[in-house]
């Protein structure tokens, strides 16, 4: 769901639609054995207002914004109104969280409404996140807090827009109550849109259990839902296995490309679809530094920038252990099943390689593919990381200054010694020179890659201090204004392309729970 649009702010009362939102459910997912999941209704809340609907998000799914807006469309965004044809659940789930097993997570804050066909004839789930208690809580209160809720709506909306497979935001509204967090702070509710929330985790509960026929359950599940292709292969499981681990890696090469720290990989963050799902503590580079960690959570820094790769890894083995059953079954043989789960996962470094390293060639203008490219690539990266230049900015100002060497200097400011930048950027154009591509279209290729705008931490911080401390929900509408379209320069949009002064850096982030 790449598509991005307007969207709806709350309506004045004789605007408001007063229809009913139409939902066509389906509930494949209530369809399954009742021990995969609890059934449950959302808690209701005080007094929910609207915050904002995503129209272009709604038409895709086959909704009715307008009616989403209304009085009656709020009360279903706020879990105070059960629409028809809704199952309302929470889903079980395990987790390894920082590499320590935990048997039991599952839904502890979200309640699956359904799901619907949308008008590329996928099946998406609907979701309400901070919709209250559910017998997966572990004593928490089920609640998000406002917040945590507009960084996933900008957040996720953003990475559609730069193309990036995500879950998405439908809408989100204020509850009229507070939450308890390192303070009291207003309540809020995301409705999030998933291709499905099925995650590596929801594998290791059932395979923790020692129900072989619950792991099959779940992965006929996941094949039909999500590759369907593999039903069709000699052996289904090891074609599902494959199926995910090169979208996952795949994926992590995309949040590279873009310097996007995801910031909490654990397995229970990591979806079986292959989309970016749980923006809790995630953050976008400004300097380059290959180790950086904001999330609060992290203290080892084992999900900083440079390690995803290898904790997407890490977390596909736990997804491979978990099949393993149907495996060995397919195979024939213990060791035959073990051996297919290695050769597997030994294939998610040839396809994040080739991922990363086409990436970086499109990022530096090159079409064509010759040995040497990806140290050029890395050399670059290294001197950014030794001069602390700007990631999103080092790139967008290398596209222009493909199309125009004067532009140098505005790539060469961005680093502390740019002398640094002028040795490297010799051994570029001599590269460059190598290209038969006219000069027009390699610009375009670079602009198209190269995004001038990404939610820069300290602007996503401003937003959500403004409507925490003011209510004031403007900045919120800009900031998603100017990254629904990222890959475009405007004057109007030119004050979000600004790094974070010293005073506005944002050093930490915050999982929200």
């Amino acid at each position: 769901m790449s598509f991005t649009g307007a969207s709806i702010a709350p309506a004045s009362p004789d605007q408001s639609a007063a229809r009913a939102p139409s939902f066509p459910f389906q509930n494949t997912y209530a369809r399954l054995p009742d021990h995969f999941f609890a059934r449950l209704h959302p808690t209701p809340v005080a007094a929910p207002k609207l915050i904002q609907v995503n129209t272009a998000l709604a038409a895709h799914l086959r909704l009715d914004a307008e009616a989403l807006a209304g009085p009656q469309g709020v009360a279903v965004l706020s879990g105070n109104q059960i629409a028809e044809g809704s199952e309302p659940l929470a889903q079980a789930y395990a987790g390894s969280q920082f590499g320590y097993f935990v048997p039991l997570l599952g839904d502890g804050r979200t309640n699956l409404l359904g799901e619907v066909v949308a008008r590329d004839g996928k099946l998406y789930d609907i979701q309400l996140k901070g919709s209250g208690p559910t017998p997966f809580s572990r004593r928490g209160d089920g609640r998000a807090a406002l917040g945590p809720v507009l960084r996933e709506y900008i957040v996720s909306e953003a990475m559609a827009a730069l193309g990036v497979p995500t879950t998405r935001a439908l809408a989100a509204v204020t509850t009229g109550e507070h939450v308890v967090r390192e303070g009291m702070l207003p309540g809020a509710i995301l409705t999030r849109v998933a291709w499905s929330h099925l995650r590596v985790g929801t594998f290791q509960y059932f395979a923790k259990r020692g129900d072989i026929d619950d792991i099959r359950t779940l992965a006929d599940f996941a094949i039909a839902r999500h590759y369907p292709e593999a039903a069709h292969a000699a052996k289904p499981y090891r074609a599902f296995l494959d199926g995910v681990i090169e979208r996952q890696a795949k994926l992590v090469a995309q949040w590279m490309g873009l310097g996007f720290i995801h910031g909490v990989m654990n397995t229970d963050n990591t979806s079986i679809s292959g989309e970016t799902i749980d923006y809790g503590p995630c953050a976008f580079l400004e300097a380059y530094q290959p180790n950086k960690v904001f999330s609060s959570i992290d203290q080892q820094g084992r999900y900083a920038y440079s390690n995803q790769p290898d904790a997407m890894h890490w977390n596909l083995t736990r997804l491979a252990e978990s099949i393993l059953p149907l495996l060995i079954v397919e195979e024939g043989s213990d060791e035959a099943g073990l051996a297919t789960a290695y050769a597997a996962l030994a294939t998610f470094a040839t396809h994040f390689e080739a991922a990363r390293e086409q990436n970086l060639r499109q990022k530096l203008g090159l079409t064509t593919q010759q040995e040497g490219d990806n140290t050029l690539a890395e050399d670059l990266l290294q001197r950014m990381a030794a001069n602390r230049a700007d990631f999103t900015l080092t790139f967008r100002r290398l596209a222009e200054a493909a199309a125009d060497a004067s532009r140098d200097a505005d790539v060469r400011a961005l680093f502390a010694d740019p002398s640094s930048f002028d040795t490297w950027a010799i051994q570029w154009r001599q590269r460059l020179a190598q290209e038969a591509s006219i000069l027009g279209e390699r610009t375009a290729q670079m602009l198209r890659t190269n995004p001038a705008i990404i939610p820069r931490n300290h602007q996503v911080q401003a937003v959500i201090d403004a409507a925490v401390q003011r209510q004031d929900f403007q900045p919120f509408r800009d900031l998603l204004h100017a990254t629904a379209d990222p890959y475009q320069d405007s004057p109007e949009t030119s004050r979000f392309t600004t790094p974070a002064l010293p005073n506005e850096c944002v050093f930490q982030t915050f999982c929200g729970t």
